[in-house]
């Protein structure tokens, strides 16, 4: 069995696609990490394929600041729900 924490490389490599997206408008060498949250359907096991999903839940502005707020839902190939990753990232402003 895979700690939660084993996801956060799959999250992750999923939220870089977005990030690196010219159409997000996202620097980042101005990101920081923010907050990080895990739910949890059913263990992970070794030899289960995985399938992220990423949803971008809402970006606003604070103190000059952009934050992303990020959802990676992972299910088995079957469509069954494994797990779901919660991000909070800061793109520091100017």
């Amino acid at each position: 069995m895979a700690p939660p924490t084993f996801l956060v490389s799959l999250a992750q490599a999923t939220e870089a696609q977005y990030i690196e997206d010219p159409a997000a408008g996202i620097d980042f060498r101005r990101v920081v990490h923010g907050e990080e949250t895990f739910t949890l359907h059913r263990p992970v096991v070794a030899g289960d394929r995985l399938i992220p999903t990423l949803t971008v839940e809402s970006v606003r502005a604070a103190g000059g600041h952009a934050m992303v707020s990020t959802r990676v839902d992972l299910t088995e190939e079957s469509g069954a729900d494994v797990a779901s990753v919660r991000s909070m990232l800061v793109v520091r402003g100017d």
